[in-house]
């Protein structure tokens, strides 16, 4: 039997100490305990199931290609049921995770992403009409502008009145109580999710979810009603959700339907705007790649067939590598055995809990060389397997929403860079680059912890140069 390298176990203030530092500066976390102990370890605790954490693609491989009957997911993602409710798709499992999943797939993929696109397209010009010239705006708050109204578009197919502006607000200012690294502890930290009144992080956040729970409880009621009437209309994904049926032809409570409402909401909204936000950084960062892709984006035409643009080379591999250097989620949730698996040779015992690092993955150096460094022509010369790139994780657990997520960072980025000449504002540094060179860079931007995700920091500013006729 194969010896697994363990992390020497901690109790008390040091292994507080270190979920802190794991927290707030996540990344070097990884690094630190990768350039230690290898891609592939093991951490124990005191009375708790032994923890695998793997970077090695064979074991990725290995995880991803097992029966998902070998495995509890749900489980391992308790943590947010605070936030998601227990009848998400996150948080079941075996039979009852197949079902949902299923009737949750046809409305991110095929000719349903075509009737998507105008909606994003429209969307993205509508919140971009208000940009003026040589005034800064924070691009994570347009991006997050930009996708809330997306996702409510596609989920709800709402886009305006009361109860569109009440939801889109309220959801804006909850996802804020996790904006910073402290606020973030929130999450990791139970204890800390005390009610101390409205004016506290905790109390305010129950507050906000309520007012949500409310909204989407009374939008419920009145969809059945039209259901009722033989009424309602099957345009987004909410209404196919309420008219669908398990095998037994019994349909979704009420409960379930909002817990997996909240869960589309969420999953679509933040992590996209944080990956556009990137987007936006990169392409800007280094003119170089910005030249390139306004030469491609140049034939572009601003179609609207989702086809036509998954056909632009380089946009493809620009998104492909902002989801690369700085995926928004570290790693994936735990998997959980439920019988003894063996694993690139390990065997591993019941009730082991495994994570696959997302980040140290895409920073392998075998892979990616000069890994730190942002280059999309690793992407034209080289196609990656999914056991190599895994920005939404995979096997049965890959995000079903990444398609429209690949969909949403094409257009939105193409139609933006199609209208207007954007320029950082971020503070330059005089940087010698060569020994006859005194090019001005950009100061490198470094991510901030926001909730469960990796993101720009919220100070994160952009102008418009000039609007392109």
């Amino acid at each position: 039997m194969k010896q697994i390298t363990t992390v020497k176990s901690t109790s008390g203030w040091l292994r507080t100490i270190r979920q802190i530092d794991s927290i707030l500066r996540p990344l070097e976390f990884l690094e630190k305990r990768n350039q230690k102990y290898g891609d592939f370890y093991q951490v124990t605790f005191k009375n708790s199931p032994p923890t695998i954490v793997t970077s090695n693609q064979k074991a990725i491989e290995d995880i991803f290609t097992a029966s998902p009957d070998k495995f509890e997911v749900g489980r391992g993602n308790k943590m947010l049921s605070f936030l998601v409710g227990d009848n998400s798709l996150l948080l079941l499992d075996g039979k009852e995770h197949r079902n949902r999943r299923r009737l949750l797939m046809p409305p991110f993929h095929g000719e349903s992403l075509q009737k998507c696109s105008e909606q994003i397209v429209n969307i993205t010009n509508k919140v971009c009409d208000r940009l003026e010239t040589d005034k800064p705006f924070k691009v994570r708050s347009l991006m997050q502008e930009i996708t809330m109204r997306v996702i409510l578009s596609v989920v709800f197919g709402i886009d305006s009145g009361e109860r569109y502006d009440r939801l889109r607000g309220l959801l804006t200012t909850l996802l804020e109580t996790f904006n910073n690294p402290l606020n973030s502890s929130l999450i990791f930290f139970p204890f800390l999710q005390k009610d101390w009144g409205k004016f506290s992080p905790w109390g305010r956040f129950l507050l906000l979810q309520q007012e949500i729970r409310t909204l989407i409880y009374a939008e419920i009621k009145e969809r059945r009603e039209l259901l009722a009437l033989g009424k309602l209309e099957t345009k987004d994904i909410f209404s196919l959700l309420l008219l669908a049926k398990d095998e037994n032809g019994a349909g979704m409570t009420d409960e379930e339907l909002h817990d997996e409402l909240i869960t589309l909401l969420f999953a679509g909204h933040e992590t996209t705007a944080s990956a556009l936000a990137w987007l936006f950084y990169w392409v800007h960062y280094l003119p170089e790649v910005q030249e390139k892709l306004r030469f491609e984006l140049n034939s572009w035409g601003n179609s609207l067939d989702y086809r036509e643009i998954n056909n632009l080379a380089y946009l493809n591999a620009v998104v492909s590598e902002t989801l690369r250097i700085y995926p928004i989620a570290t790693g994936t949730f735990a998997r959980v055995l439920t019988k003894p698996m063996s694993v690139m040779g390990y065997d591993l015992e019941h009730n082991t809990w495994l994570m696959i690092s997302i980040y140290s993955l895409h920073h392998r150096e075998d892979l990616y060389p000069n890994s730190k460094q942002f280059d999309p022509q690793r992407f034209l010369h080289k196609a990656y397997s999914s056991y190599e790139y895994i920005p939404f994780g995979g096997g049965n657990r890959r995000c079903i929403g990444s398609a429209l997520a690949l969909l949403e960072m094409k257009l939105v980025s193409a139609t933006i860079l199609s209208r207007f000449q954007l320029e950082l504002m971020s503070d330059r540094v005089a940087s010698r680059l060569g020994s006859k060179s005194e090019e001005l860079k950009y100061r490198p931007m470094l991510p901030v912890r926001r909730g469960l995700t990796i993101a720009p920091p919220a100070s994160f500013k952009m102008k418009v140069k000039s609007r392109i006729s």
